[in-house]
């Protein structure tokens, strides 16, 4: 079997965020993940499961969010996606970048970082 292109993975990548975003967070991991695969939040015990439970818990807490992809990166095994996350109403919500390593067209390895984006601030280029 080929290795899929750096576009499949790039949907990929974009698919699973929008499908936990949604709340179908068992159907984007089933589809997605190796659950043998790692990840690198450090608020959550190592292992896939674990991020996954955290997921699951984060979706029952706020059930409603916005997810807006801003950009799609990737390169060889690779794809990093740069989104607006606002978890309610009136909330400025985050810039965050989520990093993929694929083996195939699985997710093994996983990167998340966020920035809070303040009401008020001195850039006036904004966030994106």
């Amino acid at each position: 079997m080929p290795e899929p292109s750096i576009e499949t993975r790039k949907k990929i990548a974009t698919q699973f965020l929008q499908w936990v975003i949604a709340g179908q967070i068992d159907e984007a991991y089933q589809k997605y993940a190796d659950m043998n695969g790692r990840h690198h939040n450090c608020y959550f015990p190592a292992g896939l499961p674990a991020l996954k439970k955290a997921m699951i818990d984060n979706h029952k807490q706020v059930p409603v969010k916005q997810f807006i992809i801003k950009n799609v990166i990737g390169e060889g095994n690779m794809v990093a996606v740069h989104s607006h996350l606002i978890p309610s109403q009136g909330d400025q919500g985050m810039v965050t970048v989520h990093i993929f390593r694929f083996d195939s067209d699985k997710i093994v390895e996983f990167w998340d970082c966020g920035q809070q984006i303040p009401a008020e601030m001195p850039n006036k280029d904004g966030a994106f």
